[in-house]
């Protein structure tokens, strides 16, 4: 594969059930025995937070093999206000693509895309060894935490303009279409193929381990 036979382009109606697809394949057993990620993609599309322009599929040779979906969120500034910023996740590749770039293609894209729709700031919850390579930063450095007080490494944030969250201390929401209904996953889970659910994946361990990386927000 070589980037250049790899196209950007808006995900289309047709492509909903196929992102679906890769999406489950993508984070299968990644992060925790199973997924729900392709629940939260076939959910996302009806929230009134989605944003449909920063929705975009990465294709070869016109065959799906990699998504980045987008919603709004803010931060709940310690002076009352709330603060709009944006999301992504889940942002998905095929496993037999990934490690080739396309995550960075879509990721740099996005951002520029974000930038010119004139959003300000992206966050994020994600591996601070990857996606620093993107000029993300732990959102502790501009004094943002979680929604329960607490700094977390696995919180990340990067300035779509300069200076965009210098005044911003406070705390992260997102969208209340992440707070998953396990039940409602499952069911869905039930219209794809049989995957056996596997543990003690490294992947695995290393989102324990970040979930653990807190300290208190004083």
């Amino acid at each position: 594969m070589h980037r250049e036979n790899i196209q950007l382009r808006p995900e289309r109606a047709s492509d909903y059930r196929i992102v679906e697809e890769l999406t489950r394949e993508a984070f299968w057993n990644h992060y925790v025995p199973g997924c729900n990620e392709h629940y939260l993609v076939h959910m996302m599309r009806e929230s009134e937070s989605f944003i449909k322009e920063l929705d975009i599929v990465a294709t070869e040779n016109e065959t799906l093999v990699g998504n980045i979906m987008y919603t709004k969120a803010n931060i709940r500034c310690d002076n009352g206000e709330k603060y709009p910023v944006i999301s992504f996740g889940p942002i998905s590749v095929l496993p037999g693509f990934q490690g080739q770039g396309i995550g960075t293609l879509l990721i740099e894209h996005t951002k520029k895309l974000a930038k010119d729709l004139g959003y300000k700031a992206i966050l994020i919850y994600g591996d601070p060894s990857y996606y620093s390579r993107f000029g993300f930063t732990a959102a502790e450095t501009y004094k943002i935490g979680t929604p329960d007080n607490m700094y977390a490494a696995p919180l990340q944030a990067l300035e779509l303009t300069e200076g965009a969250l210098s005044d911003c201390s406070g705390r992260f929401f997102e969208d209340p279409i992440f707070d998953i209904d396990e039940a409602k996953a499952k069911e869905f889970d039930k219209s794809f193929p049989y995957k056996e659910l596997q543990n003690s994946y490294p992947s695995q361990e290393r989102f324990l381990q970040l979930v653990k990386m807190r300290t208190p927000r004083l």
